[in-house]
């Protein structure tokens, strides 16, 4: 086992002194159209101080973790890559860049601001990794309405790796859907094809980008087209490097087939009853209505246990409710509740992989609901729900 020498230990960097001194370096790795083969975008790395253990990303954000400063490194390591890509003798015509799922909520630093503010050369694609889902919906969808307001789009990473993603899918609409490589290893596995299969229906939905990450051989980058991918990522393109280094050809032609950020995404949401409007009548609502209405969503969860429900707390002019949803919210393995009610309404939403069914009940002025089967209208009453969540 190798000996590390006191002197050498001395002058290892601290994640204290990477924050305070800026010591990240972005390298930059291409994302190829798989039709002209020209390079589209390039997305942004995080390294640290080289030949250091703090080099790695995995190891930086592990220390950057530990001690609780995460939040800092996440948003230096935004402000290094726009700030190098700003710089760039020819920037990109697109620009990925993660954010951090476990800090989300915090706001975003004075140099982004300042970055994003003074206007941008390129299109940022913020990504979300598929572990923001479940743990601060609410945030990522701030933080993904900020983006469109500036008129840069978002994008979901690692999907497929967690069936769960495909729930989320409609409810954040990315305009950039990324496949997790995994699939790319095992393209004849179930799961691929379920992916697969929703993923393009969602890009047929909305226009989204399907990129295909992990393309090393000429073998994957024909199953990342046979899967879909619009675009591509890995090392059978390039590796990660230096971002004026590496000479890339440019495609701002096949960059500008992303589509247009949804810039109505961060409008003043209605609630429920209101925003479901145009997608299913009002019928009267009785509490009999309501509890046939709830026992069929209790056959969605019967066929499919990994769904996810979003419901709200019955508002106390809803007295037939409760029960009911009780009974509903037991069987279910991933709920997400609204923090409080929404005034004289209540309402639930399924969503699985590619479909959803929903419920929205008004005691006032009328006793009215409204049954919900498509997909967009379920995924808006879940948008809904998480709009007050962190």
């Amino acid at each position: 086992m190798p000996v590390t020498h006191p002197a050498q230990q001395a002058a290892e960097t601290t994640i204290g002194e990477v924050i305070a001194r800026r010591l990240v370096q972005p390298l930059f790795q291409p994302i190829v159209d798989l039709t002209t083969g020209g390079v589209v975008g390039l997305e942004a790395l995080a390294r640290g101080p080289a030949g250091q253990s703090l080099e790695f990303p995995d190891r930086m954000f592990d220390a950057a973790r530990a001690a609780g400063r995460l939040g800092d490194l996440d948003q230096l390591c935004a402000e290094r890559a726009l700030e190098c890509a700003v710089a760039a003798e020819r920037p990109p015509p697109l620009l990925f860049v993660n954010a951090e799922p476990a800090v989300l909520d915090q706001p975003l630093s004075a140099r982004i601001a300042e970055l994003v503010i003074a206007g941008l050369p390129f299109r940022e694609v913020l990504e979300f990794t598929e572990r923001a889902l479940p743990t601060v919906p609410g945030s990522m969808l701030r933080l993904a309405g900020l983006t469109r307001a500036f008129g840069h789009v978002v994008a979901l990473d690692d999907v497929g790796v967690d069936p769960m993603s495909l729930a989320f899918l409609p409810i954040l609409e990315p305009e950039v859907i990324k496949l997790d490589m995994s699939l790319i290893r095992d393209p004849k596995a179930a799961l691929t094809r379920q992916v697969s299969a929703v993923v393009r229906a969602q890009a047929a939905r909305t226009g989204a980008l399907v990129i295909a990450e992990g393309i090393e051989t000429a073998q994957d980058l024909a199953v990342a087209r046979d899967l879909g991918a619009h675009w591509g990522q890995g090392w059978h393109f390039g590796r990660p490097g230096p971002i004026d280094t590496a000479g890339h050809r440019y495609d701002p032609e096949a960059a500008d087939a992303l589509p247009l950020p949804y810039t109505t995404f961060h409008e003043r949401l209605r609630s429920p009853f209101e925003a479901t409007d145009r997608h299913a009548p009002a019928v009267p609502a009785t509490a009999d209505s309501v509890a046939t209405a709830i026992e069929r969503l209790h056959d969605v969860l019967a066929r499919d246990p990994d769904v996810i429900v979003f419901a709200s707390e019955p508002d106390s002019t809803c007295p037939d409710v409760p029960v009911s949803l009780h009974t509903l919210l037991g069987r279910a393995r991933s709920v997400i509740i609204k923090d409080r009610p929404v005034p004289d309404e209540f309402a639930v939403a399924i969503l699985g992989a590619g479909y959803g069914a929903g419920l929205c009940v008004r005691s006032r002025p009328d006793h009215e609901a409204r049954h919900l089967d498509q997909l967009p209208a379920v995924a808006e009453v879940a948008r809904i729900l998480l709009a007050d969540r962190g």
